[in-house]
């Protein structure tokens, strides 16, 4: 890690400056922290190197670092495909699996050529299991093709607002043009939230995955489903160029957040998180905005 770094939060406008589209992101600083609010001195430190907290209902920005700042969003990218297939429909269609699709590497349910599930059934691989293998066999039958699947994605995400974003494939597995920022995730997972399929795959702790072979249990890998009171999803990522990613959602008061932390570490994904959420709760409806800036210290 790097110098030690200090963010104090302040009441500012939404900073709008980004890196050149397709750029590769800066190396990262180190642990920052954020004054939770500017009426008072406290101070949330956040590990995460872009962050934000929105009101769900609104989208208002409740609380933000480097929010415009482009990153790879890995398997968080599955929020998207997961709203494209949702939207399309026919969800009782059964997919057939090609040999394409079971190639594709690491986080899979080893699906195998010529085995068939509905698009229902998947979605529950896609956002649960986080399965490579499922994202691709649902985009390729959605689009077609994995570039025309891709096209839809960046297409979808600049109607939704998220116009600092490019899609490359329907997982999230590392390319250089396939990145987003904190708050096109944000956008990007408010929209999903408004689907209700989608709303309650994310928040199933568990779901039995059924094959002509077996059955077994598939886990949600969000752990603040069971560790924060009220959260409502939403999705997990990690590769090593992202590192860890986390889009979460909670519920209290009938107010509900959305909190994003791009570029953390495997503490700093729920400890982070945890803060934003327990923030935006705290000030949902009141149109307050932070944004951190960094100042390092020897």
């Amino acid at each position: 890690m790097g110098t030690a770094g200090f963010a104090v939060a302040k009441p500012v406008r939404a900073n709008r400056n980004q890196v050149p589209q397709g750029a590769e992101p800066e190396p990262p600083s180190s642990s920052a922290t954020a004054q939770s609010d500017a009426d008072e001195d406290d101070e949330m430190p956040l590990v995460a190197r872009g962050a934000i907290v929105v009101d769900a209902l609104s989208g208002a920005t409740l609380f933000e670092k480097e929010s415009d700042t482009q990153e790879f969003p890995a398997s968080t990218t599955k929020i998207m495909t997961a709203l494209l297939v949702i939207e399309e429909g026919d969800l009782d269609r059964e997919v057939e699996v090609t040999e394409e699709d079971s190639k594709v590497g690491e986080s899979s349910l080893e699906i195998k050529p010529g085995d068939r599930f509905t698009r229902r059934q998947m979605l529950y691989g896609l956002l649960l299991k986080s399965a490579n293998d499922v994202a691709h066999a649902l985009g390729r039958d959605n689009a077609g093709s994995i570039e025309a699947f891709s096209e839809k994605m960046t297409h979808r995400a600049h109607e939704l607002g998220a116009t600092s974003t490019h899609f490359m494939n329907p997982h999230g597995l590392h390319h250089p043009q396939h990145y987003t920022t904190p708050r096109d995730l944000a956008m990007i997972a408010r929209a999903a939230m408004q689907q209700p399929l989608f709303r309650q795959i994310v928040a199933t702790e568990k779901h039995p995955w059924v094959t002509n072979a077996t059955v077994r249990e598939l886990y949600n890998h969000n752990r603040l489903l069971t560790r924060f009171a009220g959260c409502t999803g939403v999705k997990t990522g990690y590769t090593r160029p992202a590192q860890q990613v986390l889009v979460s959602a909670a519920l209290r008061d009938n107010r509900e957040v959305i909190a994003v932390v791009m570029h953390t570490d495997k503490p700093g994904i729920w400890d982070d998180s945890t803060r934003l959420l327990t923030f935006g709760l705290d000030h949902a409806g009141n149109g307050a905005v932070a944004q951190a800036e960094v100042k390092s210290f020897p």
